[in-house]
């Protein structure tokens, strides 16, 4: 008889819990280190993510003990562990993992990292567009990309002096350096530590309150509007939007909703739908095309 054929676990399983879409990356073994396979599956869902109304928030974790150890140096569409075919750009010349931070970043949709274990390398830099992150209490943290001959990818270096400030970013950059997810609280690189039987559920808990308890439309504006805020050259451009939002927003159902639900003491059961009701301004921006 044939031999039946294995069948491998996917490396990025997809979960659906209520409202929020659960990313857990899915290689325990290899303690989820980032493959291009990690990558293009994590991008592929963040895109099936967009066109999903029912998918009010997204949680982004890992199985077993760790979030993620990095890139991975060894498999087979990593690199070798010798740096013989060490191709970051996947032989291109585009970061992969970059592409993957400006699908989080432009999403319209609140992204939540249940850090369930220690994370380095790309195990941050892929998160730090992430909205919130919830981290175990005995995670470690590192970004050893000059210790490997390299910088940092994925847009860490835009994200991470955002979050963190200049002076921290470039210190943890410079030495490579492990540090305890205490020190990742204080700088600002995670919100919240808790027990790491306990990081998945807080994050949900997180995730489903913003999910049930927040308007959609309100929260794809916001959500923007304080990303990109960060470089505007002067408040009076949040002036203007904010003005913006704030009229085409008191015309439409989650406004009455959300007044009336306050009044009467009961939770708010929103209506409005991403794909339908956003203003016609947005987006406001325009994103620069990749240029070789």
């Amino acid at each position: 008889m044939p031999e039946t054929p294995e069948v491998r676990e996917p490396v990025v399983v997809v979960e659906r819990r209520g409202p929020v879409a659960l990313l857990r990356l899915n290689r325990p073994e290899q303690r989820n280190t980032v493959t291009y396979e990690v990558l293009d599956s994590l991008i592929a869902a963040a895109d099936a993510i967009e066109q999903d109304d029912d998918v009010r928030a997204v949680v982004l974790t890992g199985t077993g003990r760790y979030f993620s150890a990095g890139t991975d140096l060894s498999a087979r569409d990593g690199f070798r562990a010798d740096g013989s075919d060490f191709k970051p750009l996947r032989g291109g010349t585009r970061d992969v993992g970059g592409e993957l931070s400006l699908r989080i970043f432009e999403s319209n949709r609140p992204w939540i990292t249940a850090y369930n274990g220690t994370a380095v390398g790309i195990g941050i830099t892929m998160a730090l567009p992430t909205d919130i992150r919830i981290a175990a209490d005995d995670a470690r943290f590192g970004l050893p990309f000059t210790r490997r001959g390299i910088v940092p990818e994925s847009c860490g270096s835009w994200f991470l002096p955002r979050l963190v400030g200049i002076g921290k970013a470039v210190e943890w950059t410079m030495t490579g350096r492990i540090f305890p997810a205490e020190e990742a609280l204080r700088a600002g690189l995670v919100h919240e530590l808790v027990p790491a039987d306990q990081v998945l559920d807080r994050a949900l808990a997180v995730a489903t309150d913003i999910a049930e308890g927040s308007s959609p439309i309100a929260v794809a504006l916001a959500r923007q509007m304080l990303w990109r805020g960060l470089s505007e050259d002067h408040p009076i451009a949040a002036n203007r939007l904010e003005s913006a939002a704030l009229l085409a927003l008191t015309t439409g159902p989650d406004v009455k909703e959300g007044v009336s639900a306050f009044r009467e003491k009961r939770p708010p059961a929103f209506t409005s739908h991403r794909s339908a009701d956003l203003p016609d301004f947005y987006p406001w921006w325009t994103t620069p095309p990749w240029k070789e």
